[in-house]
């Protein structure tokens, strides 16, 4: 047991030692600068750190840009004029109703699905367990179209 710790700690421990890079950039579009850390030096801006100092493993929150003023489009950004935008609505509703439509048929024949396979009980199934279990999956089958029935819904409630 003792040799076995001692491999791992000695395979693990160059691992331990490796460089780790800061790398600085700057956001073309934003201009905010963005700092990431890696093992790898993959581009300028990026400059190897001392083993004395610590560097943490764990992510630090990330700052949201604040919401542009209503104004012009920052440059380069593309603008959508009110019909265009009006026609990606439309054709967006329409996709939407038709997977409505769709997952609604889905989940009647998952409904039916159930319904028979409840209407049977086999003979193995002297314990009432053995068809809970046997009906499980219809169960869960319809479940899944109703929460997707209920997602469609509200992304629909949400175009309007």
């Amino acid at each position: 047991m003792k040799f076995a710790l001692a491999l791992a700690s000695a395979l693990i421990s160059p691992l331990a030692l490796a460089d780790v890079y800061k790398c600085v950039e700057t956001d073309p579009v934003t201009g905010q600068k963005r700092v990431t850390y890696t093992n790898a030096r993959d581009g300028k801006g990026c400059e190897r750190l001392s083993r004395d100092l610590p560097v943490s493993s764990v992510p630090g929150g990330v700052s949201s840009p604040k919401a542009p003023a209503a104004g012009p489009a920052p440059g380069g950004f593309p603008k959508v004029s009110p019909d265009d935008q009006r026609a990606r609505d439309d054709d967006r509703r329409k996709l939407l109703e038709a997977e409505l439509a769709t997952e609604e048929a889905a989940l009647e024949a998952a409904r039916k699905a159930l319904d028979e396979a409840d209407a049977v009980r086999y003979g193995n199934e002297r314990n009432y367990q053995k068809k809970l279990d046997r009906l499980q999956p219809f169960q869960d089958a319809v479940a899944q179209h109703e929460r997707n029935v209920e997602a469609l819904k509200k992304e629909l409630s949400n175009l309007r």
